[in-house]
């Protein structure tokens, strides 16, 4: 317990999943929690569920000025973060001939335009030694039919990780990537298919699985927990894949 004691923590889209799942997991730890997100109430319900520790920030990470506020509230009420999960994403299937730029657009300015930007205004406010987490997806390495865009935005995310490794060695910032393979969340309702589509989906995933089933919102928040904390003192740069083994065999 308390690996996270005295730290302030930030982690992006955390009203839902993955990212609820961390904050909680942090807070428990003793850090204190900044969770983002683009609708009040889900925020209220998250900083709820958390019980302890926990402050929101509504916002959306596409917006710049979005991110401004959430640098200025930040400063002005912790004065530092030691801990960046960056977690906000957005995925959709999109097969190349229906792809609209409006598709394109969302996707890239929520995955690699927001990420990107959230860290160069907040980096002044993470001390030397901190820990910037991505979330990243077993798709920036893999194939999948009709998800190139959202494949590619988190190539970039990974690419993200070892480009920051490098400029911020001179600080002794960590980065890395954390990629988790098919975990159960809420975005599976919000890739465009039916309530029917995501049912088989889910059964297509679980068969490619060498654990036979879907991974479980906790076990991203525990190795996000490692990425964060002194644990992973000597960890920079890498991909940490937590998906069953999916693209592993």
């Amino acid at each position: 317990m308390n690996k996270l004691a005295n730290k302030i923590a930030l982690v992006t889209g955390g009203n839902s999943g993955m990212g609820l799942a961390t904050a909680r997991l942090f807070a428990e730890e003793g850090a204190q929690v900044i969770i983002t997100g683009r609708r009040r109430k889900d925020l209220d319900d998250a900083v709820a569920a958390i019980g302890h520790n926990a402050d929101a920030v509504q916002g959306d990470i596409s917006s710049l000025d979005d991110i401004d506020r959430l640098r200025d509230h930040i400063q002005a009420r912790y004065g530092r973060v030691d801990v960046i999960f960056a977690n906000a994403g957005v995925g959709k299937f999109t097969a190349i001939p229906t792809t609209t730029p409006e598709d394109y657009d969302q996707i890239f300015d929520i995955n690699v335009r927001g990420n990107f930007f959230l860290v160069q205004k907040l980096l002044p406010l993470i001390p030397d030694g901190g820990s910037i987490i991505l979330n990243g997806s077993i798709a920036g390495n893999t194939g999948t039919e009709a998800f190139s865009v959202y494949s590619a935005s988190k190539a970039a995310v990974r690419s993200f990780a070892r480009t920051w490794t490098a400029e911020l060695k001179s600080r002794r910032i960590r980065v890395n990537t954390l990629s988790p393979g098919p975990i159960e969340t809420p975005i599976f309702g919000k890739t465009g298919m039916t309530a029917e589509q995501v049912e088989g989906f889910k059964t297509s995933l679980e068969s490619q699985v060498p654990l036979g089933r879907i991974g479980h919102v906790d076990e991203i928040a525990k190795p996000a927990l490692f990425l964060a904390c002194d644990d992973s003192s000597y960890i920079t740069g890498i991909e940490l894949t937590v998906d069953g083994g999916m693209s592993q065999v």
